[in-house]
This record gives structure tokens, C-alpha cells and sequence, in this order.
């Protein structure tokens, strides 16, 4: 039996309310930042309703040349080498790491377990730690400034062939002999009944990771001296290091709020999956 309690009912509510609005606070005056012109944002006080320039700065900051006065490329382009760069590592992670888990667990060689725990470790080198290393490589190869070298080094994932191997785990046993039976074959098995007993849980993984592609920073940063190759994320630190008098706060505004659209989006159309595939444990 549940009490009902209405001051805890109350104070709960207010706690929730509070942390919403903690959170969207910031997102509200980024809004009405790129809503506003650049004079209004160096006035005081700052503006807290918005303004009637929302769909001019959208135009100005996607197809124009950033701020005035610098060499930053538009923003619709730097918005495609982001999505370019973060579903290059969504899909090229989930595929490695489905196929490395695959042979993990069903196929049987020498020291099988072995190579497992290697990948597993590598959880332990954050990118940071081999960047140095990994920058090497990609200049000896000659892959910097290209959608290669933006992706490439940061697709091996162990985390999802360690996810992948726990879910084929969970696969009974008598589905490898039905398969077998039926005369099909080890790719067969994995595209006819492991991908479909595995579409959450990609669907998962895939908004996980492109978040993480779409937010790296310090990569791009490193491997891109070319403009034309700039991400959205760098672009917003560019913006406030090369304004040569005042920041333009609504072209910057708008460039984050731009910056945060394609994430909600994945996260709003695949919010179902996503739900499933953190969830869901029997098949």
C-alpha cells in the first residue's frame, strides 16, 4: 500500500522543478542570446525574453563567414564534418565491435579468451593517454585533415564488443543448431538472427556513440589545421579566441544551439530503442 503523503508529494515536485529548471536555464539564455542582435547581448541588463533577429542569425551563422573579420568556415559546413566524424565512429564502432564479439564468442582458436581481455584492457588507455602516439601514426599516413584521420583512430571500441559479447551471451545455444541444421552458415547466423536479436541494443549503442563523436573536441583539434575541416564543437571555442573586438554573443549563441540539434535528435527519434536496449535483458 502506498501513503499518500502530500507535503512530500509537494516537496518532491519542487526538487524536480528546481533541477529542470537549473538545467534548462542555460539553454533558455543561449536561446534568447541567438535571438537577439549584438548590440542588445553588450547591453545591461541582459535580455531574458527573446528577440525578433532569431531567423536572421540562423541565416547569417549558417551560410555566412562566421564572425566578421576571421578566417572561420561557415557553420553549415563545420556542422556536416561533425556528421560526417560522428557517424563514421557511431557506425564503424558498432560494426567492428559486432564482429569482433561475434568471433569471441562463437568461433574456437588459440588463446580466444586472451585476445578478449586485451580489448578489455585498452578501457583502461583513454584517448588521451595514446594520443600522442595515435597523432604520429596519422601524419606518417597522411591523413590529417580528412574525414579518415577525424574518424579512424577513434573507432575500435572495446566497451561495445564487450556489451555485443555480453548480449550473444544471452543467445540460447539451440539457435546456433537450428542454423546449422538448416544448413546456414557462420555469416548467415550472424546477419539473419543476430542483428535482429541485437536491434536495441545497436539502436542503443548508436546514440551513445554518436554523442561522443559529436562532442570531441581535442582531436579535431590536434589533426585539422585546414578550416575547411573545422567541427562544430571547435568551432564555438575558435569563435571566442578570434572575435578581434567584442564577441558577436548571437552568432555564437546560435552556433551553440546549432551545435546541440543533431544530439537531441538522435536522442528524441531513437528514444524508444534507446530505452529497449539499456533495459531490455531476456531475447
Amino acid at each position: 500500500m502506498i501513503e499518500n503523503r502530500p507535503f512530500l508529494n509537494i516537496l518532491t515536485h519542487l526538487v524536480m522543478i528546481l533541477g529542470i529548471a537549473m538545467i534548462a536555464f542555460p539553454i533558455w539564455i543561449t536561446f534568447v542570446a541567438a535571438s537577439h542582435d549584438p548590440i542588445r547581448m553588450t547591453q545591461v541588463p541582459l535580455p531574458l525574453l527573446p528577440g525578433d533577429q532569431f531567423f536572421i542569425n540562423m541565416k547569417n551563422t549558417l551560410f555566412g563567414r562566421g564572425l566578421s573579420g576571421t578566417e572561420i568556415a561557415p557553420v553549415w559546413l563545420m556542422m556536416l564534418n561533425s556528421l560526417v566524424m560522428a557517424l563514421s565512429i557511431a557506425i564503424g564502432k558498432i560494426v567492428i565491435s559486432l564482429l569482433s564479439a561475434f568471433a569471441i564468442v562463437y568461433f574456437r582458436f588459440p588463446f580466444r579468451m586472451g585476445f578478449f581481455w586485451l580489448i578489455f584492457i585498452t578501457l583502461m588507455l583513454p584517448v588521451e593517454v595514446r594520443i600522442l602516439p595515435t597523432f604520429q601514426v596519422v601524419a606518417d599516413l597522411g591523413l590529417l585533415n580528412s574525414y579518415a584521420g577525424l574518424s579512424l583512430p577513434l573507432i575500435a571500441s572495446a566497451t561495445a564488443t564487450f556489451m555485443f559479447r555480453q548480449v550473444f551471451l544471452t543467445i540460447p545455444d539451440e539457435m546456433l543448431e537450428s542454423a546449422r541444421i538448416d544448413g546456414a552458415g557462420p555469416m548467415r547466423f550472424f546477419w539473419d538472427i543476430l542483428i535482429p536479436l541485437s536491434r536495441t541494443n545497436i539502436a542503443a549503442l548508436f546514440v551513445i556513440l554518436f554523442i561522443y563523436g559529436w562532442n570531441q573536441y581535442l582531436w579535431p583539434l590536434l589533426i585539422t589545421t585546414d578550416t575547411s575541416m573545422t567541427t562544430i564543437v571547435m568551432s564555438i571555442k575558435q569563435m571566442l579566441e578570434s572575435a578581434e573586438q567584442s564577441p558577436e554573443w548571437n552568432i555564437i549563441m546560435m552556433t551553440a544551439l546549432l551545435a546541440m540539434l543533431p544530439p537531441i535528435l538522435v536522442v528524441v527519434f531513437m528514444q524508444k530503442l534507446f530505452v529497449k536496449g539499456l533495459t531490455e535483458t531476456e531475447k
